[in-house]
């Protein structure tokens, strides 16, 4: 098949909804850089437009105490000096903060962290609605509502309805690393199956609870676990729809376990980020938004991933301490440099909610 056929081939059965076979997908992996980039923006530019979408947000990460003790993380803690749960008022003072930047929306996520149980959470989700009731909760990872569940010994439904009762509007995608259970053995083998990790998701949006699906990648995983991954989540959202976007990011592993046994002393390529993140654009044909990372790729690389199937550039993260931990030099980013770095590639740019609704154009 010529190239160009090739590439009319993965784009029509994209744009089409049709599923790739596994070995359709594992092919893309084969191809030119180029030619990959090319597939998955001309799909982008079909589904999406030029529009480039970003949201002003703040990360809390209420708890670095942690059971699961990830073989990935460098943020639990390690010895009990330095764990922490930060208090309500603190939580409250972030947030107050943030709005003073335009943030609305607040991603809460920490540890499984034994000593919270659901209650906790329930006060703290009331307390924040009725001094914030604008704001868009953007809570817990399908991780910690599967500890809660078992840790209060009720189901994730249940564990669900109680959150969203208490003002939980939306469920983020963490934990997911890449849902292949030979992947999770080796890396986060005290974590939540790929098969728990799904079904948070499907019970989350059969109670109308959008959420978004990440991947992190760039440790142990290959090709097929890759595949695997986007396959099931590509499953899902034609099951229940309830995905707003996709997100993938590279592992960063220093100060984590897996760097210090020498399993994976290096970051990945960001070559490798533009394949993965074209591949994903390709497979994906029922998620409309793809996220870049500027936060483990800078700048200049997120903004060649909007050639690369990307439409959305992320949140400004007013705060963020998981990539952080791992030594990585971190600042917020300004409105100003990310409607500034998509406008240098020639797109519009929007900011947006957490459900992808167009605030104001620049």
């Amino acid at each position: 098949m010529k190239i160009e056929e090739l590439i009319d081939f993965y784009v029509k059965k994209n744009l089409n909804g049709e599923d790739l076979t596994f070995d359709e997908a594992m092919r893309l992996f084969d191809l030119p850089l180029s030619v990959l980039g090319s597939i998955a923006d001309r799909i982008r530019r079909e589904r999406c437009g030029d529009l480039v979408t970003f949201v002003a947000d703040r990360n809390i990460n209420y708890t670095n105490v942690c059971v699961s003790k990830c073989k990935f993380c460098a943020f639990y803690a390690r010895r009990k000096e330095d764990e922490y749960v930060l208090s309500y008022d603190e939580i409250l003072k972030k947030i107050e903060e943030a709005k003073k930047f335009g943030v609305t929306q607040i991603l809460l996520q920490g540890g499984m962290n034994p000593n919270l149980g659901i209650e906790w959470f329930e006060d703290l989700f009331r307390l924040i609605k009725s001094k914030f009731p604008d704001i868009q909760l953007h809570a817990l990872s399908p991780p910690e509502i599967h500890f809660l569940a078992k840790k209060e010994g009720i189901s994730v439904k249940e564990v669900l309805e109680r959150l969203i009762d208490a003002g939980m509007d939306s469920l983020p995608g963490g934990g997911a690393e890449v849902l292949s259970d030979r992947v999770r053995k080796i890396v986060s083998p005290n974590k939540v199956s790929s098969d728990g990790w799904i079904e948070v998701m499907r019970t989350a949006h059969r109670l109308g609870i959008r959420s978004s699906a990440t991947m992190m990648f760039g440790h142990v995983e290959k090709n097929e676990d890759i595949i695997e991954h986007l396959f099931r989540i590509r499953d899902l959202q034609s099951e229940t729809g309830g995905f707003t976007a996709f997100i993938c990011w590279t592992f960063q592993p220093e100060r984590t376990e897996l760097y210090e046994k020498g399993i994976v002393r290096e970051p990945t390529s960001a070559a490798r980020y533009l394949q993965v993140l074209a591949v994903a654009r390709t497979v994906l044909h029922n998620f409309r938004n793809v996220q870049a990372s500027w936060l483990t790729q800078d700048f200049d690389i997120a903004a060649l991933a909007l050639f690369f199937g990307a439409n959305d550039f992320g949140g400004i993260m007013l705060e963020e301490n998981v990539v952080r931990a791992t030594g990585k030099d971190f600042r917020p980013a300004r409105v100003e440099e990310i409607v500034q770095a998509v406008k240098a590639v020639g797109r519009p740019v929007a900011q947006r909610t957490t459900l992808y609704e167009v605030i104001r154009e620049f």
